[in-house]
Formats: C-alpha cells, sequence, structure tokens
C-alpha cells in the first residue's frame, strides 16, 4: 500500500472528530433563511452537547460515591461546575438575538420547544427531582421513554451521597436508604442532623456538600438567565409547540435539588 493511501485513510482531527456531519447539521427551516435561525440551531445544538457531558458527568459522579472515592467526586463535581458557568455564559449570546429577529422565524419551529428536550429531563431526574408523569409526555418515542424509565429507577446524586456518607459510618435514615427510588427524597429532620456533624466534624466531606450546594446554585442561575432570556424575547406569551414559557420556567426558579443542603444554614 502506497504512502499517499495510508494518508487518506490517516485518523486526522477532521475524521476522529466527524467535523464535516457536525457542520452539516444546521439546517434551515426558514424560506428564504433568516439570518439569527443559525445561531439559534447552533446555541440549542451546543446545550445538547453539554447536556450529553452533563449526564456523563453524573454518572462518573454517582459511581465515585459508590466508590466512596472523596476525591474524584469532588474533582468532578469543580468540572460540572465550570460546564455550568459555560452553560450560563452561552444565554448571553442568545440574548444578542431581538425578539424581532425571533418572530421572523418562530413559526417555522412549529411544535419543537425545548421543553422537549430528554437529555434535561434526564438531568432533572438524575439530581432528584423525578416526576413519573412526565414520561408520558413522551409515549410517541419508545427509546426517549426507556431512557426516562431507567433514570427513574436508578439513585439519584442525592441517593448516592447518602449511601456514600452510610459507608463512612454515617447514621443516614433508613428511610432514605430503601425507599422508592422512583420517588423525590423528601426533606428529612434526621438528615439535616447528619449533615450537621459533616460541616462540624468532617472538613474533607463538607467540601463535597458544600461542593453540592454550588451544584444546586449553578443551575438556579442557568433557570434565572433562561427565564429572563425568555421573558425578553417572547414575554409572557405560550411558549413554542404550546409550552408554557416563562410561567413554567418561573415555578421552577428555587426548587433546590438537594433542599437538606439549604435547610441547615439557619442551625449551623
Amino acid at each position: 500500500m502506497s504512502d499517499t493511501t495510508n494518508q487518506s485513510k490517516a485518523l486526522g482531527y477532521s475524521r476522529y472528530l466527524k467535523i464535516q456531519e457536525l457542520l452539516s447539521l444546521q439546517e434551515f427551516r426558514s424560506d428564504p433563511p433568516e439570518h439569527d435561525e443559525h445561531l439559534f440551531i447552533v446555541i440549542h445544538q451546543v446545550y445538547e452537547l453539554w447536556f450529553k457531558q452533563m449526564l456523563w458527568e453524573f454518572d462518573w459522579l454517582i459511581s465515585s460515591f459508590q466508590a466512596g472515592d472523596r476525591a474524584m467526586a469532588t474533582s468532578t463535581l469543580k468540572r460540572m461546575l465550570t460546564i455550568l458557568k459555560t452553560m450560563v455564559g452561552q444565554i448571553g449570546v442568545l440574548e444578542t438575538m431581538t425578539p424581532i429577529s425571533f418572530l421572523s422565524f418562530r413559526n417555522f419551529l412549529e411544535s419543537a420547544s425545548g421543553f422537549q428536550s430528554i437529555q434535561f429531563r434526564e438531568i432533572e431526574f438524575i439530581c432528584g427531582h423525578k416526576r413519573p408523569e412526565l414520561i408520558q409526555r413522551h409515549a410517541e418515542d419508545p427509546e426517549a421513554c426507556g431512557r426516562l424509565q431507567k433514570r427513574l429507577d436508578s439513585p439519584s446524586v442525592w441517593d448516592a451521597f447518602c449511601q456514600f456518607l452510610s459507608d463512612k459510618g454515617y447514621d443516614i435514615p433508613r428511610e432514605l436508604l430503601e425507599r422508592d427510588l422512583s420517588q423525590p427524597a423528601p426533606e428529612s429532620t434526621r438528615m439535616q442532623d447528619v449533615l450537621l456533624q459533616v460541616y462540624r466534624d468532617d472538613s474533607d466531606r463538607r467540601q463535597v456538600c458544600e461542593l453540592m450546594v454550588d451544584l444546586d446554585e449553578g443551575f438556579h442561575e442557568w433557570r434565572y438567565r433562561h427565564v429572563k432570556m425568555v421573558e425578553r424575547t417572547i414575554g409572557m406569551k405560550m411558549g413554542t409547540g404550546g409550552s408554557p414559557g416563562a410561567a413554567y420556567l418561573q415555578r421552577t426558579l428555587f426548587t433546590p435539588f438537594f433542599p437538606d443542603l439549604w435547610a441547615i444554614r439557619s442551625r449551623l
């Protein structure tokens, strides 16, 4: 085989990252193409890539807790916080699109809505915000239902964290360790007592707790920036595809994933 043939089959940057396929995925619905539709598509595709990476890190975080690896859990949480900052920053790019620019192609989106993002629902489930009824909204997509059902039935970050503390000798309430994983973990005064012990006596695991609070706060910030972006773009109108738009986003703004970590603040 000649050197020329070998070179043509070499992996290379473009083949490794599938650049040609990636750059072919931005397909306009507007005709003639509206300028800002390209930005809209790119931003949302990038968000889905970040959601995929966050799910990858969430699974690694849970594995780290299950393995009792505090150092790995800490480094994973720090990476996720950096990703979240990037996700928040991208909203500023989307806000350069004026309401008039968005309206120029909004009707072409038809029923498409960010409310339908399967990966963000997975993130909510893995963070413990589990709502079984949401799976039925994707009944027409068996693959999506399967993914969501798997997340629903699997330990959340909080479940893995509770087991992590239990394995270190902390007296975690049995009802938390043996509960129905498909339901949200309830706030627990007994769990808060354990967390107070961690904060007062265990600096290593206290750092993990604080990083989890940072993660929760990071999602609060992302939701806030998201809802303000939606408000400035379409006001309080119904979202695309009949989604509730800003009204729904406002209701979810300050719902914490890890409420016990917030509840102990007034008891420290």
